[in-house]
């Protein structure tokens, strides 16, 4: 697979902080940073999308360290939400998008990195333009749209009963 050993590091940090988000869809339809899931998924994914900026095939500033920049900063500002505007519902709006865009975000390299490596020997795609990744990363935007409206909805309800 040909990996450095921060490429690997970056790696296993980056599956936790994935497992740790869909963890927290499951449990509450949410990334919510109060709940341990959603601190798990704060804390790797900000190392791992610091990680990623020491990551390269290339010379110089790629994509890839573009999109780990703007994760980084969806997590810090969300993070900043969470922890300085707590009676402020209307700022969880902001929170849930930005964490559940951050995931969205997060999964592009993902599924390339992924799909044009395994299994060994003969990838399931062979770059990023390959229609198998088009089509994941599409139904992966499906589901940021889909669930930013369900994650809307349910925070209007709460904020109602405030």
């Amino acid at each position: 697979m040909g990996l450095s050993n921060l490429g690997i590091f970056h790696t296993a940090i980056g599956i936790i902080a994935i497992v740790a988000a869909i963890t927290a869809f499951i449990k509450s339809g949410k990334i919510d940073l109060i709940k341990l899931p959603g601190k798990i998924y704060f804390y790797f994914t900000l190392v791992t999308s610091l990680t990623a900026l020491g990551l390269s095939s290339v010379k110089g500033v790629n994509p890839g360290h573009i999109l780990a920049f703007l994760v980084l900063v969806l997590i810090l500002v969300a993070y900043f939400l969470s922890a300085k505007k707590q009676g402020n519902n209307s700022a969880r709006y902001v929170e849930n998008f930005f964490l559940s865009f951050s995931f969205f975000l997060s999964m592009i390299p993902t599924v390339n990195e992924t799909f044009s490596r395994i299994p060994v020997g003969h990838p399931l795609a062979y770059g990023p333009k390959d229609p198998l990744i088009g089509i994941t990363i599409l139904l992966l935007f499906i589901m940021l749209i889909v669930g930013s409206v369900l994650q809307f909805r349910k925070q209007r309800k709460i904020n109602r009963v405030a």
